[in-house]
């Protein structure tokens, strides 16, 4: 029986869920999934998603939630950062490897693989307008949004745009590069590949 990732994003349309799910599939694939993926369920809000995740759970299948951290993650873990951010209970029985966060947004892995959002892009893309932090997790949502919006501004596609571009470039990214700079993307490959 496969994982049931339950994800926020997506928002309420269909098309958006499914390019979601396209995405982020794409990403799973070429981080080594083949064969172990999860199915994985697009759920529009991130309160969605966490019920998605408690309804599944509840049911004994076997789910992980994947949601936006929204900010910095202390050393208490996911389930408790959930809890003190959103007021989150973690589910009876749910385990700390059920749980997954993109630290701080998505988007912050993008910065890990320039060189995807320099393909996706193409010309009078500005690579230097991104946040120089190497250290993906430790960048705010603020200063990711806007390093996006600077560095894509000039080209043909427009500045970065959530719905319109950003699925597309996560199934561009190199899942190696994110893995490295991003703990809590690797954390949820080694879960889903366990």
């Amino acid at each position: 029986m496969s994982v049931k990732l339950c994800v926020e994003g997506g928002g309420d349309r269909r098309a958006l869920k499914r390019n979601l799910r396209i995405g982020m599939g794409k990403f799973l694939e070429k981080a080594g999934l083949q064969g172990r993926m999860p199915r994985i369920a697009a759920c529009g809000s991130r309160n969605a998603a966490y019920d998605s995740f408690r309804i599944a759970h509840g049911r004994g299948e076997r789910a992980m939630l994947l949601v936006d951290a929204e900010g910095p993650v202390g050393a208490s873990g996911p389930w408790q950062h959930l809890k003190m951010r959103d007021g989150w209970n973690r589910p009876g029985g749910a385990t700390d490897g059920q749980c997954h966060l993109m630290v701080q947004l998505m988007e912050s892995w993008f910065l890990a693989d320039a060189d995807a959002l320099e393909s996706f892009y193409g010309q009078d893309f500005r690579k230097r307008a991104l946040p120089a932090n190497q250290n993906v997790e430790q960048v705010s949502k603020r200063d990711v949004l806007n390093g996006l919006a600077g560095a894509t501004r000039d080209t043909t596609k427009g500045s970065y745009d959530k719905g319109a571009h950003s699925f597309d470039i996560l199934a561009h990214l190199d899942p190696a590069k994110v893995r490295r700079a991003s703990p809590h993307a690797d954390r949820l490959v080694q879960a889903l590949s366990g």
